[in-house]
């Protein structure tokens, strides 16, 4: 007995062909169109899966959660004493600088503020106690530890820490130049 005569006979029908009239050619989408076809295509799958995953996880039982079991810090955050100092006396004024910044705020457009919030600069000629080579020999690596970072078309340490519009990256500077004065023996 052969596979043939076990399986019933299938007749395909034979394929058609039909003329489709034809169609203009479909317009070229602008950037802009594709991103409002694709943003509404992922929140409608975004919706499908918060659906999914509410029905998925319905049986499970749930009790409320109390903040006070899950929060375990201190509300108010406390400040840490700064590492040991470095022993270059360029590098040990921008870590007292930076210091300076995470203690005492950090502000932009002014050398200080009305709150005591220092600028880059502000810290450092804060720090520096009127030395004013020390103040410049500190500001001057920061500025190359600056142009390192983010090229030579910086052009001062003041327009740096005025363009940006928190205190993350002005902090980081400061801490990287603490780091490179160390390094260079400054």
């Amino acid at each position: 007995m052969s596979h043939a005569s076990l399986s019933p006979a299938i007749d395909h029908p034979a394929p058609t062909t039909q003329s489709v009239p034809a169609a203009a050619p479909p317009a070229e989408l602008t950037l802009e169109e594709r991103l409002t076809l694709v943003n509404a295509a992922m929140t409608a799958r975004l919706d499908e899966a918060a659906v999914a995953y509410e029905v998925n996880t319905a049986h499970i039982p749930t009790e409320p959660v109390d903040l006070a079991d899950v929060v375990t810090l201190p509300l108010t955050p406390t400040l840490q004493p700064p590492p040991e100092s470095y022993s270059t006396p360029v590098a040990a004024l921008l870590q007292r600088a930076h210091h300076r910044l995470l203690t005492g705020g950090w502000c932009s457009g002014a050398l200080v503020d009305e709150d005591g919030a220092r600028c880059m600069l502000g810290a450092i000629r804060a720090e520096a106690r009127g030395d004013s080579g020390l103040d410049a020999d500190a500001a001057s690596v920061l500025l190359d530890t600056i142009r390192r970072k983010f090229g030579d078309d910086v052009d001062s340490v003041p327009s740096f820490n005025d363009a940006h519009g928190s205190a993350r990256t002005p902090l980081r500077m400061v801490d990287q130049a603490a780091s490179l004065a160390d390094a260079r023996g400054l």
